[in-house]
C-alpha cells in the first residue's frame, strides 16, 4: 500500500512538475488539476513535460477562485480519479503545486503505515476555532455567497448585509455539526470514498456550494460522519500571519523548516533554488518516524508576527504608517524637553551641555531652521538642518532624529513660536521627559524692546497656543513625564525646581550639580506684565506675578477705562 497525492496548481509550473516527479520517484502516485483559468497553451506544455511518466494523471479541470466552490470540486475529481485509477492507495494526500516535501517520501509513507486508520484533518467546531481573521465564523454557513470576496467585493458585501436584514439563516441538512480547519488533509481510501460516496453527497454538495470558503469546511465536515479516527491536525506546514494570509518560504529558512520535523510545507516561492535542491535531492540519511513538530518553531513565527505588527520602539516602517494603533512605541529612547529655560537662563544650553551628559538641540522646531546641537546644518543619518525637509513631517523628523541617534541621551528646545504640529507627538510618548515655564518666553520680547503694541498681539497669540499645549500635556491622553510651572511658581524655588527636572532626566543627576546656569535680568519685568495687564491682556501663563519695582516700561499713554453702562 501507498499513498497518493493530489496537487492543485495554477502557476509555477516548472517547480510543480519537479515536485510530481519527486513524489512519484518516492512511490506515490499523483493526480494533477490544473485551474481552467490557465491557458491551453501552457496546459499542453505542462502536461507534455510528464507525459513519460505513468503515474502522473490530470483530472477535469474547474476555475478556482479562492473562497468559492471550485477548489472543492477540483478536489473532489481528482480524489475520485486517483482512487479509480490505483487501487492500491491506502492515503490521499493533498497538496498545491507550491508545496514540498520536507522529508524523504519514504518517511511520510512509513508514518502513515504506522497510521493506517488514522486520517489527519484539522476539523473543529465553530465554537472551538479561534484563528478566524477578520471574517466570518458561523455565518458561513447559514448565508449564501454567490459572489466572489475578491473580485466582487461590493457585491459580496451588499449581499450579506442584505441577508442579514432579512434575518436569512439557512439550515445545515439533517443537523449536521459545521467543522472547519485547513484545506491541506490527508485521509484514508476509506473515510474519502466514504465522502465521495455518500448517498447524501448532491444535498451536501449543493448546500456546501454557497458556503463561504467551502474548502475549509467540506472535508473537515463531511470527515467526521465517515472516518473512524481523526487526528485533528495537518501533516503540512502552513503558517499564516495576523492578517491570516499565508507566509510565504524563501531559502533563508531553510534551517527552519528543517528543525520543524513536517512533511510537507507551503507556500514555497518558486525562486527559492536552495530550498528546492535541499529537500528534493535523495536521502543519504537512514529513515526515521519522527513526529511533525511545528510547535518548534510557533515561537518564532510569534516574534515575527509581534515585530510586524508592532515593531521596534521608535521605529515605523511601512506597513504600520496608516494605522497608529499599530505602533509599539513612538520613540527607541528617552529624550527630553525643554519649554521656557532658554528664555529664563542666559546660558542655559551650554550650562546644560556641561552639566549632563545629554546631546543637546535648539528649537529643532522652530520656525526658520533646525538647530542642531553646536550649530552643525547635518545630523546623524544624514538629517538636514531644512525646515521644509523636516515640516514635510515633523513626527518622522523627531522620531528620526531619536532613532539616528539612540546611544546618545537628547535633549532639544521648545517653545509656542515654534512649529506646533508635533507637539502631541511627545505629549504622548512614554519616553518623552518635558519640562515646561508657561508665560517664560515673554521675558524675550521683554528685552528686545518691541514696539508695545506687537508685542502684546504676539503676546497673546503665544499665550493662545502655550495653553492648547499644556492641556494637551496634562491630558489623559499623554504619556510624557512632565513637570509644568508657571514662571512665577518657578521663581519661588528656581534652584530647587531645577534640581528636579535634572532628576527626573537621571536619577541623582540634581545633587550633583555644583553650578547654576545664569538667569536673565528681570529688572523691569514685573511692570512690563503690569503694562500688558493694562492694555487689556491677561497674561494668566504666568501665574501670580507681582509688578517688581513699580515703574513702567512703556510710555504709552494709558488707554481710556472700559465703561460700563
Amino acid at each position: 500500500m501507498t499513498v497518493g497525492i493530489v496537487m492543485l496548481v495554477h502557476a509555477d509550473f516548472d517547480r510543480a512538475a519537479q515536485i510530481a516527479r519527486h513524489w512519484v520517484d518516492g512511490g506515490c502516485p499523483v493526480v494533477i488539476h490544473i485551474d481552467k483559468k490557465v491557458s491551453d497553451a501552457k496546459v499542453s506544455s505542462f502536461k507534455a513535460t510528464l507525459a513519460d511518466i505513468d503515474e502522473i494523471k490530470f483530472s477535469e479541470r474547474h476555475k478556482c477562485e479562492w473562497g468559492m466552490w471550485g477548489l472543492v470540486a477540483a478536489t473532489q475529481d481528482a480524489s475520485e480519479l486517483l482512487l479509480q485509477s490505483f487501487p492500491n492507495v491506502r492515503h490521499v494526500y493533498l497538496s498545491s503545486g507550491s508545496c514540498i516535501p520536507l522529508r524523504p517520501v519514504q518517511e511520510l509513507v512509513a508514518y502513515l503505515d504506522a497510521h493506517a486508520d488514522t486520517d489527519f484533518i484539522e476539523s473543529a467546531t465553530i465554537e472551538d476555532v479561534t484563528w478566524t481573521v477578520d471574517g466570518l465564523e458561523e455565518e458561513r454557513f447559514t448565508l449564501r455567497f454567490p459572489f466572489s470576496w475578491r473580485k466582487q467585493r461590493r457585491l459580496f458585501d451588499r449581499y450579506v448585509s442584505l441577508q442579514r436584514r432579512l434575518r436569512v439563516k439557512r439550515k445545515l441538512p439533517f443537523k449536521m455539526q459545521p467543522h472547519i480547519g485547513s484545506q491541506w488533509w490527508c485521509l484514508t481510501r476509506e473515510t474519502l470514498e466514504g465522502v465521495l460516496k455518500d448517498p447524501l453527497r448532491g444535498k451536501y454538495d449543493k448546500f456546501f456550494s454557497r458556503v463561504w470558503i467551502p474548502d475549509e469546511s467540506y472535508f473537515q465536515t463531511l470527515s467526521r460522519t465517515h472516518s473512524r479516527k481523526i487526528e485533528s491536525r495537518s501533516l503540512t506546514l502552513s503558517k499564516f500571519d495576523f492578517q491570516g494570509k499565508p507566509h510565504i518560504f524563501y531559502d533563508d529558512h531553510l534551517q527552519l523548516l528543517r528543525r520543524s520535523d513536517c512533511f510537507v510545507a507551503r507556500k514555497i516561492w518558486s525562486g527559492a533554488d536552495k530550498l528546492y535542491e535541499t529537500f528534493l535531492r535523495s536521502p543519504e540519511d537512514a529513515l526515521t518516524i519522527a513526529e511533525p513538530q511545528p510547535e518548534k518553531i510557533d515561537r518564532l513565527f510569534s516574534k515575527a508576527t509581534e515585530r510586524r505588527v508592532k515593531g521596534r520602539h521608535g521605529l515605523v516602517m511601512q506597513s504600520r504608517i496608516p494605522n497608529d494603533m499599530w505602533r509599539h512605541g513612538k520613540s527607541c529612547r528617552e529624550y527630553a524637553v525643554f519649554e521656557g529655560f532658554d528664555s529664563l537662563f542666559e546660558d542655559f544650553i551650554p550650562w546644560l551641555k556641561r552639566t549632563t551628559e545629554l546631546r543637546v538641540h535648539g528649537h529643532l522646531f522652530n520656525q526658520d531652521i533646525v538647530e542642531f546641537a553646536d550649530g552643525e546644518t547635518m545630523f546623524k543619518g544624514g538629517m538636514s538642518n531644512s525646515k521644509h525637509l523636516r515640516d514635510y513631517d515633523p513626527t518622522g523628523f523627531l522620531r528620526n532624529l531619536i532613532w539616528n541617534a539612540r546611544d546618545e541621551h537628547q535633549a532639544f528646545q521648545f517653545g509656542p513660536q515654534d512649529n506646533q504640529s508635533i507637539h502631541w507627538e511627545f505629549a504622548t510618548d512614554p519616553n518623552a521627559c518635558v519640562a515646561m515655564i508657561t508665560g517664560a518666553w515673554l521675558i524675550d520680547g521683554f528685552r528686545k524692546g518691541l514696539p508695545f503694541e506687537e508685542l502684546r498681539k504676539t503676546a497673546a497669540k503665544h499665550q493662545k497656543i502655550e495653553s492648547t499645549h499644556r492641556d494637551a500635556l496634562q491630558s489623559g491622553y499623554a504619556n510624557a513625564k512632565s513637570r509644568i510651572w508657571t514662571l512665577a511658581e518657578f521663581l519661588e524655588a528656581p534652584a530647587e525646581n531645577l534640581s528636579l527636572v535634572m532628576n527626573d532626566i537621571s536619577p541623582g543627576l540634581g545633587r550633583q550639580i555644583t553650578e547654576a546656569p545664569k538667569m536673565v535680568d528681570l529688572t523691569g519685568f514685573g511692570a512690563f506684565v503690569q503694562n500688558l495687564k493694562n492694555e487689556g491682556m491677561n497674561p494668566f501663563v504666568l501665574g501670580d506675578f507681582r509688578q517688581d519695582d513699580g515703574r513702567e516700561v512703556s510710555e504709552k499713554p494709558a488707554r481710556k477705562p472700559y465703561l460700563v453702562r
